[in-house]
């Protein structure tokens, strides 16, 4: 597909006819180019798809459907215009600071966190689901085909990770319309709530997915994994923390071969095979741990009971 230029893009989007334009790039997308384009005064945000990321998993459709679904919680910015054949989405601009890892790493801010997370799970539904256990699979799969390097070892603990599905399997949580991919840089705070933004991989899952990969993604703690859990859930169980616990383990999985493949495609200047090992390694860390199977027994034990809304 034709890849527009940013000049492209504006000189054909309705939203720009006629106005005063100024254009620069945005940093930190991984997968897009996303511009900040001020329009007669008003802001904007332009999202130019990068190039193969079908490799990586990205189904445009799915992003602008579940974009436009999450912005109706009012935690996510509203999608003003979309050039369908370009892929390209112009989005509204939210005033606030972008978040780090650093600091999100209080009580305080996992608690927002929390809040906001809360609020985005209540969308309708998304256009699709998302399971991290199937993402991996269909990973390993681009990497046989195109010949990409994963780091040494992966396939050897595979069967830990076919376990652990098996124990989510066996109490399956309901699904709700989650982000999938909450980096720290994913939220901005405007000063009264954390709002969330770039919705690539996003689809319907196992909230606690959301919370282990986003708590993973920001170098939380065990004490702060447990302080994002309880807020989210409005008390603190352990089966819950471990389902978490456990879906983080699977993030790394997943987001290495991710990495990897990125490493082999991407062009922008960053060294995604150091993230990528640096995923498995941590990876591994839990891998050979003694938490991993304290946290699929207490997963699979569900405190004796099943978890709300599971029929």
């Amino acid at each position: 597909m034709d890849r527009p230029t940013i000049e492209r893009v504006v000189a054909r989007a309705g939203t720009f006819a006629s106005k005063q334009l100024q254009v620069s790039e945005l940093s930190g997308g991984l997968t897009n180019a996303n511009y900040l384009v001020v329009a007669d005064g008003e802001k904007y945000v332009v999202r130019i798809p990068g190039r193969s990321t079908e490799l990586l998993a990205v189904d445009r459709e799915n992003e602008r459907h579940n974009a436009k679904a999450a912005a109706t919680t009012g935690v996510s910015p509203t999608v003003i215009e979309v050039l369908r054949d370009w892929d390209v989405m112009i989005l509204e601009f939210v005033e606030g600071r972008t978040m780090s890892g650093e600091a999100l790493r209080t009580p305080h801010q996992a608690l927002r966190m929390a809040e906001s997370l809360r609020r985005l799970h209540t969308s309708p539904r998304f256009y699709k689901d998302f399971d991290m256990f199937r993402l991996t699979e269909f990973y390993l799969g681009v990497c046989e085909e195109h010949a990409v390097a994963i780091p040494d070892g992966f396939g050897e603990h595979l069967d830990r990770a076919q376990e652990i599905e098996r124990v989510f399997a066996a109490n399956p949580v309901p699904s709700v319309p989650c982000h999938n991919d909450l980096l720290a840089e994913n939220y901005i705070d405007d000063g009264r709530q954390l709002w969330i933004v770039d919705f690539e991989y996003s689809g319907n899952n196992d909230p606690c997915f959301e919370l282990g990969d986003t708590a993973q993604e920001c170098g939380f703690d065990l004490e702060l994994r447990a302080t994002l859990c309880e807020g989210y859930f409005g008390d603190l169980r352990e089966d819950r923390l471990a389902r978490m616990n456990l879906q983080a383990l699977m993030a790394d999985v997943g987001w290495t071969l991710w990495a990897a493949i990125q490493a082999q495609i991407s062009t922008i200047e960053y060294d995604f095979w150091g993230w990528a090992l640096e995923r498995w390694e941590r990876a591994v860390s839990i891998f050979e741990s003694d938490d991993v199977s304290r946290w699929i027994a207490a997963a699979a034990r569900v405190d004796g009971h099943r978890f709300e809304g599971q029929t």
